[in-house]
């Protein structure tokens, strides 16, 4: 359920960027196994996904296989790295680079950020999604553990959900990075300020309550001082 909540928040605050009915070429770097890259595609948009694990890559084109000729034409999966999209495509390919979920196992991303900006045309997007480093003491500290939350305050590194040690990243130097690589921060959002408790194993809940739960959530993703204690930031960098 957490990962289909934070797709559809996401993908509405994508939306809000282009006019109603454009049809975007979309790159989605580490794009998993795929669930965003179809979900746009069902919406109308071109959609390369970039996966460097071969498992993963072998699962999205699986699930690619099962949808109808239309959707499967508007998808290219290609097996890649996120740090050489400049040897795969031309610079200002794409209306909109996806990065969510990938910064994180990315020592330096500068360079990496860097090459996915120069994949966007002018006035294109950079959506990042990343883990919030300002606020890694509320999960621990919500669970009572409280030796795990006054640890969070020491740094932005920190042990995830599979058992890897991997990096948050802070609001004020991906705010930098943008600003320097020519798509500066246009807007961000909270993601996950409510739902970060859910286990992906659970059913959505019914329509009714899932309007009102993500009504919820997309407002106090935009809205001081709720988003800024989001497990997740969604941060829309714009190349000039």
């Amino acid at each position: 359920m957490r990962q289909e909540l934070v797709g559809r928040q996401v993908d509405e605050q994508i939306a809000h960027r282009f006019p109603v009915g454009q049809r975007l070429r979309v790159l989605d770097v580490g794009m998993g196994q795929g669930t965003q890259a179809l979900r746009l595609a069902r919406a109308g948009h071109m959609v390369t996904g970039l996966e460097q694990d071969p498992a993963m890559l072998a699962v999205a084109r699986e699930v690619l296989a099962g949808e109808p000729p239309g959707i499967r034409d508007r998808v290219r999966l290609m097996e890649g790295d996120g740090r050489e999209t400049g040897a795969h495509f031309l610079p200002g390919s794409f209306d909109v680079v996806l990065c969510h979920g990938v910064l994180m196992y990315v020592p330096e991303p500068d360079a990496m950020l860097a090459g996915l900006a120069r994949m966007l045309a002018p006035g294109g997007l950079l959506s990042l999604l990343v883990r919030n480093g300002d606020a890694l003491a509320m999960r621990p500290g919500l669970h009572g553990d409280w030796t795990g939350a006054l640890a969070a305050f020491e740094g932005v590194d920190y042990t995830n959900r599979l058992g890897l040690d991997v990096r948050a990243d802070r609001l004020s130097t991906l705010t930098a990075t943008l600003s320097g690589i020519g798509a500066p921060l246009q807007t961000w959002y909270g993601v996950r300020v409510f739902t970060d408790g859910t286990e992906a194993a659970d059913k959505l809940p019914a329509d009714a309550e899932l309007e009102r739960l993500l009504a919820a959530e997309d407002r106090a993703g935009r809205t001081d001082p709720y988003r800024g204690v989001a497990a997740l930031l969604h941060l829309c960098g714009v190349r000039g």
